[in-house]
């Protein structure tokens, strides 16, 4: 009980924190990236084939799902999940054509859809199945609703992005203290490490995007880096609900939601 007191404790500070700062608009700044090198007539070309990987990630898994996947009750999730991860390549991919506010809502899309399935999984394979089951769709209601707010409030001249940045960040506030607390079901928690590494190490590229690029030369921005190490990242994700060789006669336990 005392866990599940921790994990409550937390998204009501995350919220209360959230409403405590007030509405928080969207940088243009943003939209000013190192690299915007047009190459066979593709604007800011790396930035938009860095994405391709996230293609090919989400494929290999969506192959692998009828015949790997640990539980068929994760089924449902990991669909949406590994569909997620495809679309952020084209929603990322359109992005990065044309960098504004407009397009920016269909780079933003694709990732909450994976960030809300992602954490349906989290909490079926640690917390408790039941719930991690009944979370889902709401979860990728509320996602589309962050983005759907944070664009209605940049239209009316005062962007507010504390929704999308709850959709974000509340995941990867919880799931550390899940993977201390609460014991997976079946997944790996090397995987699932790993996993959160290589989202950090994207989160910090994405941050020194331009130095970055002048360090190495201005031939890879921060920014394309962030792309392809998100794209490991969401390949441990995704293979973390896997059965590898050795599982295939593995039998799920009995446990009680």
């Amino acid at each position: 009980m005392y866990r599940h007191m921790i994990l409550a404790g937390l998204t009501l500070l995350a919220v209360g924190s959230m409403l405590y700062i007030g509405p928080v608009s969207q940088d243009l700044e943003y939209h000013n990236f190192a690299d915007q090198l047009t190459l066979w007539a593709i604007p800011n070309f790396f930035n938009v084939a860095s994405n391709i990987p996230f293609i090919f990630i989400g494929l290999w898994a969506y192959k692998r799902y009828p015949t790997k996947l640990a539980y068929q009750s994760y089924k449902r999730p990991y669909l949406v999940l590994s569909v997620g991860v495809i679309l952020t390549a084209f929603g990322s991919g359109w992005y990065h054509l044309f960098p504004s506010n407009n397009t920016l809502v269909w780079d933003r899309l694709p990732m909450t859809i994976a960030f809300m399935s992602f954490f349906s999984l989290i909490i079926r394979d640690y917390v408790s199945g039941k719930w991690g089951q009944k979370i889902l769709i709401p979860a990728l209601l509320f996602g589309g609703f962050s983005i759907l707010y944070w664009y209605l409030t940049e239209q009316m001249g005062a962007g507010d992005l504390r929704p999308y940045g709850l959709v974000q960040f509340l995941p990867m506030l919880l799931i550390p203290f899940i993977f201390v607390l609460y014991k997976p079901r079946y997944s790996s928690r090397f995987d699932l490490f790993l996993g959160l590494l290589f989202y950090l190490a994207a989160k910090g590229t994405e941050y020194f995007d331009a130095a970055i690029y002048n360090a190495l030369g201005q031939n890879l921005s921060g920014h394309s880096l962030k792309h392809l190490l998100a794209a490991v990242g969401s390949f441990y994700i995704l293979k973390m609900f896997l059965m590898s060789s050795k599982d295939s006669h593995y039998e799920p336990p009995a446990r009680q939601d």
